[in-house]
């Protein structure tokens, strides 16, 4: 059964993120908050970790998943970005965006999209994922928690707990969470291109 943290939004207590890490790097699968919903998070290398967000969501095995990072700097280690796409992605972060670009070496390749090589990345603009991610010291793989035939993503840490409770280690919970996913921009090719509608405001990249 998932341990369920809450903390406090403004000043997440360390003691319950330190034990949120200990979840995370001993292998396990968490719920937690972000400014687009909540989200389902594991560490790199942990295809365990990705094979449970596959089944949790029923996602197929062309499924962008997401390197959630605590800032900017960390986002050239694991995508490619020419000069355009740095400015576009620099000005949108942190926020609720996913961007899609080319993924480095230092990506990892069980996350990575069969077909293209390609992985998202993004930076919160979220105080508790923040902590979290900075306590961690490496970014969370990520995925949006929207079940199964569900259009909207799950935004309560309660309803996560009662729902997901045997099938996740921990539910972090802030009650601040934003109530629509990111806006997804593909920058793999010519331009941007829009590929979902969310939280971020699409205009810039239209």
């Amino acid at each position: 059964m998932a341990r369920y943290f809450d903390v406090h939004p403004d000043n997440p207590q360390p003691r319950s993120l330190s034990q949120v890490v200990d979840i995370l790097t001993s292998g396990g699968l968490v719920a937690y908050p972000t400014d687009s919903a909540f989200a389902l998070g594991c560490v790199m290398g942990n295809r365990a970790g990705l094979d449970r967000i596959h089944a949790i969501r029923q996602l197929d095995r062309h499924h962008h998943f997401t390197l959630v990072c605590s800032e900017f700097a960390q986002l050239g280690t694991y995508v490619q970005m020419d000069n355009w796409m740095f400015r576009m992605v620099k000005s949108a972060t942190p926020g609720p965006y996913t961007f899609i670009l080319p993924a480095t070496r230092e990506a990892p390749k069980a996350m990575l999209n069969d077909r293209k090589k390609t992985v998202g990345v993004r930076v919160p603009q979220h105080t508790t994922a923040l902590a979290l991610l900075e306590l961690l010291g490496e970014p969370l793989m990520s995925s949006t928690l929207i079940l199964p035939g569900e259009d909207d993503p799950m935004t309560d840490g309660w309803t996560i707990a009662d729902t997901l409770g045997h099938e996740l280690d921990a539910v972090l919970d802030s009650g601040d969470v934003g109530m629509r996913p990111t806006t997804v921009v593909d920058l793999t090719g010519e331009g941007p291109e829009v590929v979902r509608v969310g939280a971020g405001d699409p205009t810039p990249f239209e």
